[in-house]
């Protein structure tokens, strides 16, 4: 990515389902839905001086290329591959890829859950992990990788 005196991007990738937040089990996901969280990245983007856009989906080949064409415009990246974080391969290579800092979110605490979701296929080729926070933790996360750009 080319440096510019522009505020840097960074790119949310949420996985499946996760459009539907706030309805889906909400005693494990919470109450809140994506809109609101996307909304909240964006005012706290700003408040740090960051751009942030968002994108979901529950195809994993489109998650793959969102990260594949990250690297030529987004500083960071953020991603709750939800029940891809277990599964996909072609995600974790894909990140594999990123010369960036990479941040993995999961609203639940997934080492507290069913064991298989004990296992996450990125968090080797991830800079850091987010787990258990909820919808806070997509905040959290923005704030760590703040700190993370050059």
């Amino acid at each position: 990515m080319e440096k510019s005196n522009a505020a840097p991007n960074v790119l949310v990738i949420h996985g499946p389902n996760l459009n539907m937040l706030g309805q889906r089990e909400p005693e494990i996901y919470g109450h809140q839905s994506l809109e609101k969280i996307n909304a909240r990245l964006t005012a706290q983007g700003a408040k740090l001086q960051l751009r942030v856009e968002t994108f979901q989906s529950n195809h994993e080949g489109e998650i793959v290329e969102q990260i594949q064409q990250a690297a030529v415009k987004y500083a960071g990246l953020l991603i709750n591959p939800a029940a891809y974080t277990h599964t996909s391969i072609a995600i974790r290579d894909a990140l594999a890829l990123l010369d960036m800092p990479v941040i993995e979110i999961h609203l639940s605490n997934i080492y507290k859950r069913e064991p298989f979701r004990h296992k996450s296929l990125i968090c080797d080729v991830v800079t850091a992990q987010v787990s258990g926070f909820g919808a806070w933790g997509y905040t959290l996360a923005l704030e760590g990788l703040e700190k993370l750009l050059p």
